[in-house]
């Protein structure tokens, strides 16, 4: 079986599933392989203890994921999934020079960018699902079923407590192109947001709009695939 063009490995937003990667299996083009890190606290995974340091997470995550970094290979990560592709990126690039070839952030603050207050993760249970329910990104008819809710929570507010409390602390970009993608109607993190993302790559940087709020992984993957499928599509050429 013929190598792929690229294999690019996808990071989710705070709890969120595979499922949103897998919904892009017809826009992205054939010769990108697609795969998709699954953390603790979904799916078969969803009974082992969760992250709450950043380090062991990252450490863990590369670790994992180095049988396949040994080809070429790009991340994409959306809002805490972009935070944790960049910080696998400096890993990556240096353990593994000239096989990254682009980093994808969605969604995502940039790293010059604090965190906005209150943080969400210090909310009561009650203020947190009204929280998570004005994102958007979580199916309605979810927050109706209490057992389901019970299972889930936990694990969407471990993340975004790490996607709030991320403080990076590279002296350098990452040494690989970055891809930025944002939505005007984006009120987490928007093009303000996200437009100090050239600061912290040491080659090129684009900032590209796409419609959709903040979760246009989900609503719109026809622009995010075609986007991808551009710039990785044909590397060698």
């Amino acid at each position: 079986m013929a190598e792929p063009a690229s294999t690019l490995i996808c990071f989710p937003y705070a709890g969120g599933s595979p499922e949103t990667f897998r919904a892009w299996a017809d826009g992205i083009a054939d010769d990108i392989e697609v795969m998709c890190v699954v953390l603790p606290g979904r799916g078969r995974r969803l009974k082992e203890p969760r992250y709450d340091r950043w380090q062991p997470l990252v450490e863990d995550v590369f670790e994992a994921l180095s049988p396949y970094l040994h080809r070429r290979h790009a991340f994409y990560g959306h809002s805490f999934g972009g935070r944790l592709a960049y910080e696998l990126a400096h890993l990556a690039s240096a353990a593994y020079p000239g096989e990254m070839r682009r980093l994808f952030v969605s969604g995502c603050r940039s790293p010059d960018v604090p965190q906005r207050r209150p943080y969400m993760h210090r909310m009561t249970e009650n203020d947190f699902c009204g929280a998570v329910a004005s994102m958007g990104g979580t199916p309605a008819e979810l927050f109706d079923q209490e057992r389901l809710l019970r299972l889930l929570l936990p694990t969407v507010r471990s993340e975004i407590r790490l996607a709030e409390i991320w403080d990076p602390g590279h002296p350098s970009g990452v040494d690989v192109p970055i891809t930025a993608l944002y939505s005007r109607d984006d009120a987490i993190d928007g093009w303000t947001s996200m437009r100090g993302w050239r600061k912290f790559t040491q080659q090129q940087c684009e900032l590209v709009e796409i419609p959709g709020g903040h979760f246009f992984v989900d609503s719109h993957p026809e622009h995010v695939t075609r986007i991808v499928n551009t710039r990785l599509r044909n590397v060698d050429e």
